[in-house]
């Protein structure tokens, strides 16, 4: 999980005129057509880059050990229910952590997801079948004191059926083994990226049903480079959340890594209260 994605000549993109590449794999669809829609259980990665990766956001004693169960009733069905639920749970600015604030435009066009092409570049791409609603907000830690800014963005797509998200998980591990260098937009690229992905219960993932991590190496014509990038995934049913992560001079791997533990925890925890059985 990213960097802004803008698309020479396309609108509707991120805080940066881009758009977040929440995770449509490389057939945009879901599925890879080389592995089957399993749940990752082992570690998968291309040239592993978690040296400074945030931890799993802290479970609290309703996760812990998947206690969750979803209710029927409060699952979506349609594109208006689909949105409005990722509307809910997409993490805003005070999330983050002190100081963030919106981007503009703040949120992505709901109607288009980016999709990983065979030249390694994302391209935005209409809604594919098996997904009814994605969306992106994009938020940032301003300038100051001679640091650049911290650019994050959270990431929620709700998909038609469970197996639907779970081909999104397996197709972004492998993404990152096809193409660990990746052109995000005119301008923006991440190099030496590697993927680690984990069913609940393995490599500290004790807050989703299917985890997974990415990191690399980040650049850009205005920020220069290379600086920290990290990505987190989660996977919850058929509710798919992902906080992307970019630093710049001055700024730290661990400032990076603290937001998104935030961002990515306040998503997780949604999740659960939006739709999560009355006990």
């Amino acid at each position: 999980m990213s960097a802004g994605l803008l698309l020479a000549g396309c609108s509707g993109g991120g805080g940066d005129g881009t758009a977040e590449p929440a995770r449509s794999g490389s057939t945009g669809s879901g599925s890879t057509g080389s592995k089957s829609p399993t749940s990752p259980t082992s570690p998968t990665a291309s040239g592993d880059t978690r040296s400074g990766a945030p931890p799993s956001p802290t479970p609290s004693a309703s996760t812990a050990g998947l206690d969750f169960t979803p209710d029927p009733g409060r699952v979506p069905k349609t594109r208006a229910e689909a949105l409005r639920l990722a509307r809910a749970i997409a993490t805003t600015p005070a999330k983050w952590g002190p100081g963030y604030v919106r981007r503009t435009p703040y949120e992505s066009d709901p109607g288009l997801r980016p999709v990983l092409d065979a030249d390694c570049v994302w391209q935005l791409k209409p809604l594919p079948a098996t997904v009814l609603a994605t969306l992106t907000r994009y938020s940032e830690l301003p300038a100051e004191d001679g640091k650049g800014p911290i650019r994050v963005a959270a990431v929620v797509t709700v998909h038609r059926t469970v197996k639907d998200a779970d081909w999104e998980m397996a197709g972004t591990l492998e993404e990152a083994l096809r193409c660990p260098d990746q052109q995000l937009r005119q301008g923006e690229r991440i190099t030496k990226l590697g993927s680690l992905g984990a069913g609940f219960g393995l490599l500290g993932n004790l807050t989703a049903e299917d985890m997974l991590t990415e990191g690399g190496k980040y650049y850009s014509d205005d920020l220069g480079g290379p600086h920290h990038y990290y990505s987190t995934q989660s996977r919850w049913g058929q509710v798919t959340v992902a906080a992307f992560g970019k630093a710049s001079k001055g700024r730290s791997a661990d400032e990076v890594n603290t937001a998104l533990i935030q961002g990515a925890g306040t998503m997780v925890s949604r999740v659960e209260s939006e739709l999560g059985a009355s006990r």
